[in-house]
């Protein structure tokens, strides 16, 4: 068996990609598996059918890693991967979908508008970020629907500053959600399917020094604070655990997700779901993993096993 981990790719999130497909391939090989690194270029498909006994790990964000594209493909190819299918990480992937599918489970979201571009000039910006204000209230929270890493995700504090923020959240797709702002606490809570079925592991609390948990605050050393276990009362984690496994199961996901969710007064609240979640140095599965007992390898070794025997 040949372990190919795909990562890079040409999303905005290319850097935080090649820096968890290292971090993987390096875990694998330490437990001794033959594993190879790939990029996303025209040779991707040629060595993935060279191969007599291939096992794919995409480990690539944003774009055609989490939008189902690449997996569509490897499903194609007849090569077993590791993740949720095509289907499950396009609903996982738009968070105007996304949200909307959680909330038909029973389960908390924010009040979210979602608009495409071309709307504002049909109908005039300024009547639609009048309405959108005085339904949602500020701050509020304006987001790509399809991105990850925060990138493109600003709080907007007041009515003057929507504009820009709206212009900013466009640069990263034709797409963008409108949320109310959920003031609580943030955790991440790190899903595994394995052997036994569906594993919430220990919920990881984000307490980001600016306040808002954006890029900068995701992948700059120090910048947040990291807590898992979490402090938060135990019913309230094991609340968040909750969440992340029918967040899971109402998107369709399988092996691994990551469900990033607020606690506000004691509930959780659905903010998003991502069916690859990072593995870098300031990532927040792995702290989960060893919250658990557990380390990358361990967990993505089983997976790939798994893969392998449902053989797509």
């Amino acid at each position: 068996m040949t372990v190919f981990v795909i990562a890079g790719g040409l999303s905005h999130e290319r850097d935080v990609s090649l820096r968890s497909g290292r971090r993987i391939a390096h875990a694998l090989r330490n437990r001794g598996l033959d594993v190879r690194e790939l990029d996303v270029n025209a040779d991707l498909v040629a060595e993935l059918l060279a191969d007599d006994d291939p096992v794919a790990v995409p480990v690539l964000h944003g774009g055609l890693g989490e939008d189902g594209a690449l997996r569509e493909v490897l499903w194609t190819l007849g090569v077993p991967f590791v993740g949720s299918d095509g289907a499950s990480s396009r609903r996982t992937f738009d968070k105007s979908i996304a949200t909307r599918l959680v909330d038909a489970a029973g389960l908390a979201v924010p009040q979210q508008v979602a608009l495409p571009d071309d709307i504002f000039r049909e109908l005039g910006a300024q009547a639609i970020m009048t309405a959108v204000g005085e339904k949602l209230g500020f701050p509020l929270m304006v987001k790509p629907a399809r991105s990850g890493s925060a990138l493109g995700a600003v709080k907007v504090d007041a009515p003057e500053d929507l504009p820009s923020a709206l212009v900013g959240a466009f640069a990263y797709g034709k797409m963008v959600v409108i949320e109310e702002f959920i003031v609580g606490t943030e955790v991440a809570v790190t899903v595994v399917d394995g052997p036994d079925g569906l594993v919430a592991l220990p919920p990881v609390e984000i307490h980001p020094a600016s306040g808002v948990y954006d890029y900068e605050a995701r992948y700059t050393a120090g910048a947040t604070r990291f807590v898992t276990p979490g402090e938060l009362p135990e019913a309230e984690l094991e609340a968040a655990r909750e969440l992340a496994v029918r967040a899971h199961q109402a998107l369709g996901q399988r092996d691994i997700s990551r469900t990033d969710a607020i606690i506000r007064d004691g509930r959780p609240v659905f903010l998003e779901s991502n069916v690859a979640p990072g593995l870098t140095e300031t990532s927040l599965a792995p702290l989960a993993f060893e919250a658990a007992g557990l380390d990358v390898g361990e967990v993505y070794a089983g997976l790939i096993e798994q893969a392998r025997l449902r053989g797509h």
